[in-house]
């Protein structure tokens, strides 16, 4: 089986080259020319435009940044849904606003095409070990259908509901992730100014109330934990950019649907004023802003 995978980068790289290892042709298409060139490394093919990429491929998965670059990959001129084969169904692993994903995939039912939403958790650790969290918004068929592939590159799979719903669950599980990293980094600062080992305060916590992922598995006092950006400068992870992004997505959706999310708002304001400074570090750096370096 041939699948166009397009945006081959931190996310869609790893991603991609678990589908090599499990027998699938890729055609890579990015629009960073090193990227290409490391996944050709693995075994796919590259290739300079979206039509060529899409030639006799069963399958498209996109992995991008923004809905804008989504709405322009598949609609735009000599993009996805011009140029794709009959009713290969199509995959955007991307992280966008809900209304876009949805506008997207209405416009490719219209042309024939099915199409799911599958947003991914788990980072680029998640992404490197194919253990990725697909939250998928589509029709059943359509998510039985990508099924195996998915499979082949993370662990577990949700379906949320309709085109747009795996939008909605992904941005709601980030606004969470970042309330919870805030909230684990004041916890763990404040013992620290008082005198506590950082490693004591975490095994407490973590047998405690007080428990949550950002302190037991991916843990921002650096020394803490082995293996976590934390412990190599910050450096890799999920950049805090990203994080400002996600959290952007979720308060357009609470401001949409007329929800309250403070605890929201404040996380976006908070990791705005760290990404202006650490903008490329991982998300867990913001223990630095809350200890005011």
């Amino acid at each position: 089986m041939k699948i166009a995978f397009f945006g081959v980068g931190n996310m869609g790289g790893p991603m991609a080259s678990n589908l090599l290892k499990a027998g699938y042709e890729i055609n890579a298409y990015d629009i960073n020319p090193e990227a290409v060139e490391a996944i050709i490394k693995d075994g796919a093919k590259g290739f300079h435009s979206v039509k060529d990429a899409l030639e006799g491929v069963d399958i498209v998965i996109t992995m991008v940044t923004q809905g804008k670059i989504v709405r322009e990959l598949y609609l735009g001129k000599n993009g996805i849904l011009e140029n794709a084969p009959e009713k290969v169904l199509l995959i955007d692993c991307s992280t966008i606003d809900p209304e876009s994903s949805k506008f997207v995939a209405n416009e490719a039912k219209k042309k024939g095409f099915p199409m799911i939403d599958a947003p991914v958790s788990g980072g680029t650790a998640g992404a490197n070990a194919g253990t990725l969290t697909f939250i998928v918004g589509g029709e059943d068929g359509n998510l039985e259908q990508a099924r195996p592939l998915l499979e082949k590159m993370g662990s577990n799979i949700f379906h949320a509901g309709g085109n747009g719903a795996g939008q909605v669950a992904k941005i709601c599980n980030n606004m969470l992730l970042a309330i919870h990293m805030i909230g684990t980094s004041e916890a763990l600062s404040l013992g620290m100014a008082n005198g506590l080992d950082p490693k004591v305060l975490s095994e407490i916590m973590g047998k405690s109330s007080g428990n949550n992922w950002s302190l037991e598995k991916y843990n921002p006092v650096p020394g803490v934990m082995d293996g976590v950006p934390a412990s190599n400068d910050f450096a890799g992870g999920f950049g805090n950019m990203l994080m400002a992004k996600d959290l952007g997505l979720s308060q357009e959706a609470a401001l949409k649907s007329n929800s309250a999310t403070p605890m929201g708002a404040m996380a976006l304001n908070l990791y705005n004023i760290h990404s202006k400074k650490f903008g490329n570090l991982d998300f867990s750096s913001i223990i630095r802003t809350i200890q005011g370096k």
